[in-house]
C-alpha cells in the first residue's frame, strides 16, 4: 500500500536542522505525520494535510519527495501490510493552537541525531541522517591541504600545489555562506507570498530587503576578487558561483515586482508548488555551500546535494508547464474568446519562477564543476 509523509523542519540560526516527529496513537513510537493519499490532492500538499492533522503544523511542503521507506503496518482486521511511504519536506511556518489530533499525540522538536535515533525504520533513520549533514570542524592543515586550484593548461603542477598550501586571502567563504543565506530568506519569503494574504506586502519587503543585502555581498566578493593574490578556486570560478547565487535571489526580486506591478492577489496551485521547490533548492545550497571549504572531504555530499538539485529543477519544469497549460484553459473558461491580460500576467509570473529554479541548477552545475577540478 502507498502512503504519504511530511518531515516537518527548521533551520536553527546556528545553520543545524531541527525536524518534528509525533507519536503515533497505537504504539506510541516516534513516527513522522504521515497517512493514505487523499482524493484530489497531490501528495505533497496531503503530506502537509497530515502534518496539520496531527501536529498543528503549517509550512511549505516541497512537491519533489526526499525518499522513500517502508514499515509494517497493521490493519484493523490484524493483518499486516507493507506500506511504502513517501516523505515530503515541509518548511515549518507556524504550529496552531489548537488541531484535530490534538489530543491524541505528542509531539517533539528532535536534533537530526536524536531524531534518527528514535525512529524505528532504518530506511526513515536513513532519510533523517541525510536531511543535512554536520557541519566538519577543520584545522588549518585540513583547510590549505584540501584546497586545490583548477587545474588549467597555463599553470604547471608544482605551482598548483602551490597556490593550494599557500594560505588564502579575502573572505570568500563567509561571503558565499552570507550569500546563501540571503536565499533562504528570500526563498521562505517568496512561498509565503505566492500562499496570498493580507501580509504580502510585507514578504515582498522581505525579498526587495535580502536582495539588496544579496548585491552588497556580491559586490564584496568581486573586490576580493580583484585585490587578493591567492584564492581558492580560480577566479572565474568564484565570480560564476556568486553570479549564479545572485541572479536565483535577482530573479525572486523581479517575481515581487511583477506581482506588485500588477496587484497579483492570488496564485494558482502550481504557482506555490513552484515556491516550495525553491524553498528546497535554497535549503540544499545553504547546505552545500560551506562544504566548499573542504572539498575533498565533502565531495560525496556535495555531489548528493547537487543531484536533488538537479532532479528537483526537472520537477519544476514539469509544473511550470502544467501550471501554463491550466492557466491557458482557465481564462479561456472565464472568457468565451479568452483572457489575454490574465494569460500574460500570469505567463510571466511563471517565467519568473521558472528563472529561479533555473539560477538554482546554475549553482549545482557551478559547486559540480569545482567539486570534479578540486576533489
Amino acid at each position: 500500500m502507498r502512503q504519504i509523509a511530511a518531515l516537518p523542519y527548521r533551520i536553527e540560526p546556528d545553520g543545524s536542522a531541527r525536524v518534528m516527529l509525533i507519536t503515533s496513537r497505537g504504539t506510541g513510537r516516534w513516527v513522522v505525520p504521515k497517512g493514505n493519499p487523499i482524493k484530489g490532492l497531490d501528495p505533497h500538499r496531503a503530506a502537509a494535510h497530515e502534518a496539520y492533522e496531527e501536529a498543528g503544523i503549517s509550512g511549505i511542503a516541497c512537491p519533489t519527495a526526499i525518499g522513500r521507506f517502508r514499515y509494517a503496518k497493521q490493519l484493523k482486521n490484524g493483518r499486516v501490510r507493507i506500506a511504502r511511504v513517501d516523505v515530503f519536506p515541509l518548511s515549518f511556518v507556524s504550529q496552531a493552537d489548537e488541531w484535530p489530533e490534538q489530543d491524541e499525540r505528542d509531539f517533539r522538536w528532535f536534533t537530526l541525531p536524536d531524531a534518527a535515533a528514535a525512529v524505528a525504520e532504518p530506511e526513515l533513520r536513513a532519510i533523517i541522517t541525510g536531511f543535512r549533514a554536520p557541519e566538519i570542524s577543520m584545522g588549518i592543515g585540513t583547510r590549505l591541504l584540501t584546497r586545490i586550484r583548477r587545474l588549467s593548461s597555463e599553470k604547471s603542477s608544482m605551482l598548483r600545489w602551490f597556490q593550494a598550501l599557500m594560505p588564502k586571502q579575502g573572505r570568500f567563504f563567509e561571503l558565499f555562506e552570507d550569500h546563501a543565506a540571503t536565499l533562504v530568506a528570500g526563498a521562505d519569503a517568496l512561498a509565503q507570498l505566492l500562499e496570498g494574504s493580507d501580509t504580502m506586502a510585507v514578504h515582498c519587503r522581505e525579498i526587495f530587503t535580502r536582495e539588496q543585502e544579496a548585491d552588497d555581498i556580491t559586490r564584496e566578493v568581486l573586490q576580493d576578487v580583484r585585490r587578493t593574490f591567492i584564492t581558492p578556486f580560480d577566479r572565474s570560478a568564484i565570480t560564476g558561483l556568486i553570479g549564479s547565487m545572485d541572479d536565483a535571489i535577482d530573479q525572486m526580486n523581479q517575481t515581487a515586482k511583477a506581482i506588485t506591478l500588477y496587484e497579483v492577489t492570488e496564485f494558482r496551485p502550481q504557482m506555490r508548488d513552484m515556491g516550495g521547490i525553491i524553498v528546497e533548492a535554497a535549503r540544499i545550497t545553504a547546505e552545500a555551500i560551506p562544504l566548499l571549504r573542504s572539498l575533498g572531504t565533502n565531495a560525496g555530499r556535495l555531489h548528493e546535494l547537487t543531484e536533488r538539485l538537479v532532479r528537483i529543477e526537472g520537477h519544476a519544469d514539469e509544473i511550470h508547464d502544467a501550471g501554463l497549460k491550466a492557466l491557458f484553459k482557465a481564462q479561456k473558461q472565464e472568457d468565451g474568446q479568452g483572457s489575454p491580460m490574465g494569460f500574460i500576467v500570469g505567463r510571466e509570473i511563471y517565467g519568473h519562477l521558472e528563472k529561479i529554479v533555473d539560477r538554482f541548477e546554475d549553482v549545482a552545475n557551478e559547486i559540480q564543476g569545482l567539486v570534479i577540478d578540486h576533489a
